[in-house]
């Protein structure tokens, strides 16, 4: 697999990186399984990560409440038992906090015996990419950023990103990374939605991140599921899939309007006409994006993987890519209309 820099950085990570939300559901709605479920659940994160890393993926992406700590656990697992350590470049993430009164707790406190914790249930001693999981308005930013300093200048943690900012919020911190005194860790990364169905990125945050030099990493390139059309049809949702699940159908559910309808078709069209799945269409798309390092697809199934990641040699025409480029445009209106061109 083709590998990419990240950011302005010399780490390099395959285009596509696996995400483990998924691997956390054995503790959720399908941990009535009981054992047998759980053994089934292990065995199909193992072979996720098995035909991940033989396919010459590296990026590996999780999060310290992913399943409260079970995703991190049983990736640790995994690379003692199955994949090198060496072979992988670990990303996980923290600052959410269970807390319905505070969701987000980014004090330089929370983060580092966080990141401790991870590293426990990792069973390594650094993470390639410390990520915080959101921006935090009731902790100073700066205070925040020295956490990352201090992770990287200990030597938990090789480089440091962020998940979820805003245009304004990367563009604050990027800058306070270059310009404060003293060492400090230039933001490698940041991770958020982009697809096909969510472009809102462009408006700010990824002309934010390309003058910046930092890479970005989209999270659900598949519009959560929508764009491998799998929802077309009429009728309930498939059984097994997100739309199908009580606890899931909710984040599903915005991308399943009208708009959104006539991107998935436009996406299902382009697939017949390249003799295709929708799927590797919809990921070719972003993966190819300006700015895109490394989209992470967070497959139920190691099928699923696999078809994901067949989507390497693939590069889509330049007319198709124009027309989901026009067919899923957002609108700019004042005041980026003027500059915010992707």
């Amino acid at each position: 697999m083709e590998r990419r820099h990240l950011g302005r950085t010399g780490l390099r990570v395959s285009r596509i990186g696996l995400g483990t939300l998924n691997w956390a559901r054995g503790s959720g709605e399908h941990a009535s399984g009981g054992r047998g479920a759980h053994l089934e659940h292990e065995e199909n994160a193992a072979g996720q990560l098995k035909a991940f890393w033989e396919a010459g993926g590296n990026l590996v992406d999780t999060a310290d409440v992913y399943g409260d700590g079970e995703a991190e656990y049983l990736l640790g697992r995994l690379m003692h038992d199955l994949v090198p350590r060496r072979d992988l470049v670990i990303a996980t993430k923290a600052g959410s906090v269970p807390d319905p009164d505070r969701r987000i707790d980014c004090s330089r406190g929370h983060l580092l015996s966080a990141l401790d914790a991870s590293l426990e249930r990792l069973g390594t001693d650094h993470v390639d990419l410390w990520q915080v999981h959101a921006f935090d308005p009731y902790t100073p930013l700066d205070e925040t950023l020295h956490a990352l300093d201090t992770a990287v200048a200990s030597g938990r943690a090789r480089y440091a990103g962020v998940t979820g900012f805003s245009g304004w919020q990367l563009a604050k911190a990027a800058a306070w990374q270059l310009s404060a005194p003293g060492p400090r860790t230039r933001l490698a990364s940041a991770q958020l939605e982009y697809s096909l169905l969510q472009r809102g990125i462009e408006r700010e945050v990824l002309p934010a991140a390309l003058d910046l030099g930092i890479g970005l990493l989209p999270s659900s390139p598949l519009g959560r599921g929508v764009l491998t059309g799998k929802y077309r049809q009429p009728g309930p949702p498939p059984p097994g899939s997100r739309g199908a699940s009580e606890r899931l159908a909710p984040f599903v559910e915005p991308y399943l309007d009208e708009p959104a309808g006539r991107v998935v078709d436009a996406v299902s069209i382009a697939a017949d006409g390249l003799a295709l799945p929708p799927l590797q269409v919809a990921l070719a798309w972003v993966r190819d994006r300006p700015g895109v390092v490394a989209p992470l697809v967070g497959a139920r199934t190691a099928q699923q993987l696999a078809a994901a990641l067949s989507v390497e040699g693939l590069s889509l025409p330049e007319e198709i890519r124009a027309a989901l480029d026009d067919v899923s445009a957002p609108v700019h209106r004042y005041p980026d209309h003027d500059w915010s061109e992707l």
